[in-house]
This record gives C-alpha cells, structure tokens and sequence, in this order.
C-alpha cells in the first residue's frame, strides 16, 4: 500500500482525489494538510511513500516548501499537483527538490500512474508538458518575462498576482516587509510592470494563477 500525505488547501480536490485513490486500492492518503506548516508537522509524525503536493497554498508553499523539506534530509518522494501548466514552473519545481510533476487537468489514469511510478522512486513529468520540457515552444524563441525571475520572486510575483499586499506576503513568508518590497521592485523592473493591474492581467494571461 502506498501510504500518501494529501497536501492542498481546497477541500473539494482532496476529496475527489481521496475518492479517487479509495477506488485504485494499492494507494492510501493516511494524513492531509492544507498549508506548509501542517505538512512539515505531518512529516514530523509519521512515515509516508509519497507527499502528493499542490504548489499554491496558504503560507510557505510552492519550490520554497520543497526546499525546506530538502533541506531536512526528508527523502520521501514529491509529486506536486498543480494548475500550472508551464514547462518553468516543471523546472521550478524539480529543481527544488521534486520528483514528480502533474497538472490537475488530466485524467485520473495519469494522476494514478503519476503516484505509482514516483512512489516507486522515478521521475514523472506530465505528459502533456513533456514537449516544451524537451523542446521547448516552437512558436517564439522569445523567453517569457517570468522566465528572468528567481524563485523567491517567481513566488512573490504569484502571491501578489493573487490580491496579496506587501504586509500579508512577509507574515506567510516569515520574512520583513522590507524584503518583500525588495523582491517586488526587483521583479516588477525585470519584467517592465509599473503597476500592480499589470502583474495581476499577466498572471492571469499566462496560466500562473491557481
């Protein structure tokens, strides 16, 4: 039985996948977390064969989550569950430390596959994503701005795209304020905003809001 800790903040996706897994047989969701801290805190009680990871939930989340847990010597296997559909955010996220990637508008078949193979200790990329991951976008070479940020900012520029003030992104963090407005300024001049409506319609246009 593969033992799996549920990480996402909608209770209606970790009820669907729950259901979901109920009916596979071989795989078990024996914990749930809807933020960063419940799932360091779950880790820290019990042993699972896989953590099953949405990348947008409320405080430390995303690449900076699976980071910290990396940094714990955890080894437990990651697939991250996510709406992102880019091929960035699958390089984000694997070179953070996880092991497997798949969006949330696939068939449960490759949900399924995506648990038994990463579980199983190998790599999973969603295969719809595979194309761009090795190829790239045929129709522009032109790298997309968002593509220029680092990590932390990549995840700054996601919060603020979702409504967060300065204020709130410091206290999910745990860093200053003065830090967060350091890495706004510096991702709002990479990427040529000069306002927040801005940010937010470019989220919105390329898929990074959840």
């Amino acid at each position: 039985m593969i033992r799996v800790l549920l990480a996402d903040d909608h209770a209606i996706v970790r009820s669907g996948v729950k259901q979901l897994l109920q009916i596979a047989g071989d795989i078990e969701v024996t914990a749930e977390a809807i933020n960063g801290a419940q799932v360091l805190q779950a880790l820290r009680a019990e042993q699972f064969d896989l953590i099953l990871l949405d990348m947008g939930m409320p405080g430390i989340s995303g690449v900076d989550l699976i980071a910290r847990i990396r940094r714990h010597d955890i080894t437990v296997p990651i697939l991250v569950l996510s709406m992102l559909n880019e091929a960035q955010a699958v390089r984000r996220a694997f070179s953070s430390g996880a092991n497997g990637y798949v969006t949330k508008d696939n068939e449960p078949e490759v949900l399924l596959a995506a648990i038994r193979k990463t579980a199983a200790g190998h790599r999973f990329i969603d295969p719809l994503l595979v194309d761009e991951m090795v190829f790239g976008k045929a129709e522009s070479d032109t790298q997309p701005a968002h593509e220029l940020l680092s990590d932390r900012e990549f995840h700054i520029f996601r919060l603020l795209a979702h409504g967060k003030s300065v204020n709130d992104i410091a206290d999910e963090l745990a860093i200053s304020n003065k830090t967060v407005s350091t890495h706004k300024a510096r991702l709002m001049q990479k990427m040529n905003f000069s306002s927040n409506a801005e940010l937010v319609r470019y989220g919105v246009q390329h898929g990074l809001v959840e």
